[in-house]
This record gives C-alpha cells, sequence and structure tokens, in this order.
C-alpha cells in the first residue's frame, strides 16, 4: 500500500458516491482519480488498466458535458433508458475490445495479466460511456466488472484498491436503485 494507491482510492470512492448521487462534481473528481490510477497502474505492470485511466479521462470529459446538457426542469440529472439493440451492441464492443486489447497486451508487453486486465478494461469503457449517456443499466455493468476486478487487485497484491472496489460494487448497487427510482 503506497501514498499514491490511498489517494486514488479516496479520490475514486468520492467520484463513485458522487456519481451514484447523480452531483456534478463527480466529473472532476472522478479525472482526478484516473490521473491517480494511470501512475499507479504504470508502477504494477497493469497497462492495460493503465490506458484505460486514460481513456476513462476522455470519457469523463464527454459525461461532464453530457451531463450538463442532460439536467432536468429541477436541475436533476436525468437517467435515459438503454435500448436493447444498444446494449447488444455495447457488450459485442467490450469484447471485441478485449480480444484486440488482450491480443495486443500478451504479445507485445509484458503485462501481469493480459487478458483479463484485456477484458476488464473493454468492458469499463461500456459502462463508462454508458454512465456518461445516464443508463441506469451502467450499473448493472459496473457491478460484474468491480466484482471481478476485486480478484484481479487481491491476486496483485493491491489490497486497498481491491477493498475500494468491493466499495464500488455496494456503491454501485446504491447507484442502481437510486437511478432506477429517479426514471
Amino acid at each position: 500500500m503506497s501514498a499514491l494507491e490511498i489517494a486514488a482510492v479516496i479520490a475514486s470512492f468520492m467520484g463513485i458516491w458522487l456519481t451514484a448521487a447523480r452531483r456534478m462534481l463527480c466529473w472532476p473528481i472522478n479525472l482526478l482519480a484516473c490521473a491517480l490510477y494511470f501512475k499507479l497502474f504504470l508502477e504494477v505492470r497493469l497497462y492495460a488498466d493503465m490506458v484505460l485511466q486514460g481513456l476513462f479521462g476522455i470519457a469523463i470529459l464527454y459525461g461532464w458535458i453530457a451531463w450538463a446538457r442532460g439536467k432536468g426542469d429541477a436541475g436533476e440529472i436525468a437517467v435515459e433508458p438503454l435500448r436493447p439493440a444498444h446494449a447488444w451492441g455495447g457488450m459485442a464492443a467490450g469484447a471485441a475490445g478485449a480480444v484486440a486489447i488482450g491480443w495486443v497486451t500478451s504479445r507485445y508487453t509484458d503485462a501481469a495479466l493480459p487478458w483479463m486486465d484485456a477484458a476488464l478494461s473493454s468492458f469499463s469503457l461500456v459502462a463508462q460511456y454508458w454512465t456518461g449517456r445516464r443508463h441506469t443499466s451502467s450499473w448493472i455493468l459496473w457491478i460484474a466488472v468491480d466484482i471481478l476486478y476485486v480478484g484481479m487487485f487481491v491476486f496483485k497484491g493491491l489490497m486497498l484498491t481491491a477493498g475500494l472496489y468491493a466499495a464500488m460494487i455496494v456503491l454501485a448497487a446504491l447507484g442502481y436503485n437510486r437511478w432506477r427510482k429517479a426514471r
């Protein structure tokens, strides 16, 4: 456990909590968390997750703009249903990304867990995109991804980060319930 991991955990927890509460402050806090985890994942050779943090940075900027435009009449962030065709498309994109990233990182890097890291990174991008689009279903995908992340981080000895992801499962369940009620 390093000071960097502690700072990343605190920023991530606050960012996810604010996202579940549908607060605009979640976006700058999540951007900070991405930068901290980018550095941490570089240090522990989880390269797909490192690149994921950079892509999350772009997705966070997108989500920030989308949420600013997606406020309802009462000033609350409005949630939107995820159409089945978009759900299947997202899952197909996640699977294709997992194969592509896994192939590259398994062949051209010394990645510690190239296939698992790739799959989790790819499906996290799908979940982040769905979050930016304000889809309640994003929380269900986050729960599934976070469960697997807990195992990967325990395996890599990142116990504090594993604990964060366990807490994020709870936050995702709370987010799902809050967003479902907001529809």
